[in-house]
């Protein structure tokens, strides 16, 4: 399963950054600010401050390093709980938590926020502006709250061969 989780969580936070790398460096989205593609999805250039949705927003030094720590701690919890996880769902959620997560940790790093972009919308709806983690993100805990509530069978049937 470790294999399963890591692989996933490469793989998200490789996507996350080749994206990031081709809105920010490629299209330029921070000079254009809104690029419309869809009439219900947009290019939207967001510099997220804080964390889910821009709460508990980080506008000085001190705050942007605090979410730097916390979102590496729960990282390294979700490392950790990767390494202990028997079952292929959570292992899946697990991987998507833990890439969507460094991803967005290496932004705030290299920027001092998160850059969000993806803005779905539909006449005067409007829904938050996102990226790749934050999506990874809300599927992995989606997964997990899913499990929790349904409840976990024995494992068998959830175990991938020689796991």
């Amino acid at each position: 399963m470790k294999r399963l989780a890591y692989g996933l969580a490469a793989v998200v936070f490789l996507l996350d950054q080749l994206v990031k790398h081709w809105i920010v460096n490629i299209v330029q989205l921070e000079e254009k600010i809104t690029i419309p593609v869809l009439p219900f999805f947009s290019l939207t250039w967001v510099e997220n401050r804080g964390v889910s949705m821009g709460m508990l927003t980080a506008d000085t030094e001190v705050g942007r390093w605090l979410l730097v720590g916390l979102t590496a701690l729960i990282a390294t919890v979700v490392a950790v709980w990767i390494r202990r996880e028997r079952l292929w769902p959570e292992s899946v959620a697990l991987g998507l938590i833990l890439g969507g997560a460094l991803g967005n940790i290496v932004d705030r790093v290299r920027f001092g926020y998160v850059v969000d972009f993806v803005h779905l919308h539909w006449g005067t709806w409007s829904f938050y502006v996102f990226n790749i983690a934050d999506a990874a993100i809300t599927i992995g805990v989606i997964i997990l709250l899913f499990r929790a509530l349904i409840g976990r069978s024995d494992g068998n049937s959830e175990r991938l061969p020689n796991a």
